[in-house]
């Protein structure tokens, strides 16, 4: 067999929640009904998304979710983010619906993958198609950092997340590399704000700044400090 297509059904409470949100990121509306029964039809490129309404559906309580697996994952990650910009103002890094960005896991053999969680409470995840890279995990607080990433990223558990994060930041390595130092301050704000935690969210990321960086670093978390920009944006004023 050749050329078969999946498309996956999703859940939501309003295809008003989600049209918007999906259109911001790039998606065209291909077909939508309210009767016989709501029904949405969204593609970018070669990817489609279908959802139904169910007004009663509670997104906190959402099992949800599909695997997209991409050629280029900065590339659209970037695209989503640039489009969350210009439709909210600001990237979407915490509540519902939000977007995480690109980061190597554990539990994916070092493939980097993000995820959006969009109104209907439905993880999206993306993951690069290309060969993993290697990584270098001297250092604790590398692989604590891909093991957090399992937790919140993968599993939706930001707590269990912040303990392992917590306690390596707590114990410093001398293998440790000050881009990963920098990567993991910014990952513990961010998953501060997921929790709720704006004040937390503000001390890590200044903690993130006060990281002495030479220009070869900058250049390396080149994505890294964007996105602490992002998450300072997100802050609520003080």
């Amino acid at each position: 067999m050749a050329h078969e297509t999946t498309i996956p059904l999703l859940p939501c409470r309003s295809l008003d929640d989600v049209a918007p949100f999906y259109q911001a990121l790039g998606f065209q509306v291909t077909h939508r009904q309210a009767r016989p029964n709501p029904y949405l039809a969204l593609r970018r490129g070669d990817l489609n998304l279908h959802f139904f309404g169910m007004p009663e559906f509670d997104p906190a309580t959402s099992y949800g979710s599909c695997l997209v697996v991409v050629d280029d994952l900065v590339a659209i990650h970037r695209a989503f983010a640039a489009g969350l910009r210009a439709a909210y103002g600001k990237v979407l890094v915490s509540g519902v619906p939000r977007m995480t960005r690109p980061r190597p896991r554990a539990n994916q053999d070092g493939h980097s993958g993000f995820s959006i969680v969009d109104p209907g409470g439905n993880w999206i995840r993306f993951v690069g198609r290309a060969t993993a890279p290697d990584t270098d995990d001297r250092g604790g607080l590398a692989r604590a950092l891909r093991n957090a990433v399992v937790q919140a990223d993968s599993r939706s558990r930001p707590d269990q997340a912040v303990r392992i994060l917590d306690g390596a930041l707590a114990r410093p390595d001398a293998a440790d590399d000050p881009a990963t130092h920098v990567e993991a301050l910014v990952y513990r704000a961010e998953l501060a704000l997921v929790l709720d935690r704006p004040q937390d969210a503000r001390e890590w990321l200044r903690r993130a700044g006060a990281v002495p960086l030479d220009e070869e670093l900058r250049d390396r978390l080149a994505d890294t400090l964007r996105h602490a920009a992002d998450l300072t944006a997100a802050l609520p004023p003080s």
